[in-house]
C-alpha cells in the first residue's frame, strides 16, 4: 500500500476529519465561549509585534500563567491547523496556498472576535497562531517525505 492510499483511504480520512471537526469544535469554544462575555472597553491591536515584544523582551513582566498562555499557547493550538488542512485538503498541500487560507481562516476568527467584542482582535494572534500552524505544516510535509522515501 502506498503512502497516498493509505493517507488517504476513507477510514483514515473519516478519522482525521472527526478529529478535525472536534478541534473545531474545541477551538470555537475556546475562542468565542468559554469564560468570555462581550466586552464594555474592547481592546484590540492593529500593530504588528506590539504584543509579541513585550513577551519576549521584558518577559519578567508577566506572571509565567499569563507569558506561557499569551505566547505559546497562540502557537501550539494551532499547530492542528498545519496538519489537516493539507491532509484534508489537497490544494492546499503547497506552502502559498497553505498560508493564505490560514492567514483567511484567522483573520476570519479575529474580525468577529472584533464584531461580536468576545475575546480580542490582534494582529499578533494572526501572527502567533499562523506560525503554530507552520509548524504542523513542517511536520506534515516531513512525515510525507519520510513515507516517499521509505517506499521507494
Amino acid at each position: 500500500m502506498n503512502e497516498r492510499s493509505w493517507l488517504h483511504s476513507r477510514w483514515i480520512l473519516a478519522i482525521v476529519t472527526c478529529m478535525a471537526v472536534l478541534y473545531i469544535l474545541i477551538m470555537g469554544n475556546l475562542l468565542f465561549v468559554s469564560g468570555r462575555t462581550p466586552g464594555v472597553n474592547y481592546q484590540y491591536n492593529l500593530v504588528p509585534l506590539e504584543t509579541i515584544k513585550p513577551l519576549l523582551f521584558e518577559k519578567n513582566r508577566y506572571h509565567k500563567e499569563a507569558w506561557v498562555k499569551n505566547l505559546f499557547g497562540n502557537i501550539v493550538l494551532f499547530i492542528p491547523l498545519g496538519i489537516w488542512i493539507p491532509w484534508l485538503f489537497r490544494r492546499f498541500q503547497k506552502f502559498l496556498p497553505f498560508t493564505a487560507i490560514v492567514v483567511l481562516l484567522l483573520l476570519a476568527v479575529e474580525i468577529t472576535q472584533l464584531i461580536t467584542r468576545v475575546g480580542s482582535f490582534d494582529v499578533d494572534d494572526i501572527i502567533l497562531n499562523t506560525v503554530g500552524a507552520w509548524i504542523g505544516y513542517i511536520g506534515f510535509a516531513l512525515f510525507i517525505y519520510s513515507q516517499r522515501r521509505t517506499r521507494k
